[in-house]
């Protein structure tokens, strides 16, 4: 299977807006869960006005921030030597990251707008819930972080083959 590749300038361009998106995807995410924590407890405003600016955070940042290192993600494997599933490493970030932004999508900034909504009458499974999310999405990227320094699996099936077919290939002429 033939790859594009991305000129240098390019592979830089994705690399750069996919960093940027997933540490501001981090960074948004603490933000949640420090407002999380302090519509849980009372603090700085209360419910009335915490809830409502995580609204704002989940449907402003944290979701345009989601879906960008989704895609950019995807561009850099597609567009470099990793792939999308050549490395284990590289495949199992694009799951995480899939389902995270799913979620991010479909789950968490509904549940941030309802939230807004009712502010104080927010049910208090559902206050935990803005405090739980935040902190595994954290945990999550931080993951996928550790990941992309670390590299530490080998190639897949896949890349195997695909490395082999390569060696095996005639040399153009």
């Amino acid at each position: 299977m033939r790859t594009m590749k991305l000129t240098p300038r390019w592979r830089k361009i994705a690399l750069i807006t996919h960093v940027v998106s997933s540490v501001g995807w981090l960074g948004a995410d603490a933000v949640l869960l420090v407002l999380g924590i302090a519509g849980l407890t009372g603090a700085a405003g209360g419910p009335d006005v915490v809830y409502p600016v995580a609204g704002l955070i989940g449907t402003v940042l944290i979701t345009p921030l989601a879906v960008a290192a989704l895609v950019t993600g995807i561009v850099c494997g597609l567009g470099t030597k990793w792939g999308l599933i050549r490395y284990w490493w590289v495949a199992v970030k694009l799951v995480v990251t899939a389902a995270m932004a799913g979620l991010v999508v479909f789950v968490l900034s509904p549940g941030l707008r309802t939230a807004a909504d009712l502010g104080a009458a927010l049910p208090r499974e559902e206050q935990l819930n803005l405090v739980v999310a935040p902190s595994v999405a954290g945990s999550l990227l931080l993951f996928t972080t550790v990941l992309s320094v670390v590299k530490p699996w080998d190639r897949t099936a896949r890349g195997r083959r695909a490395l082999s077919a390569r060696r095996q290939a005639p040399s153009p002429a």
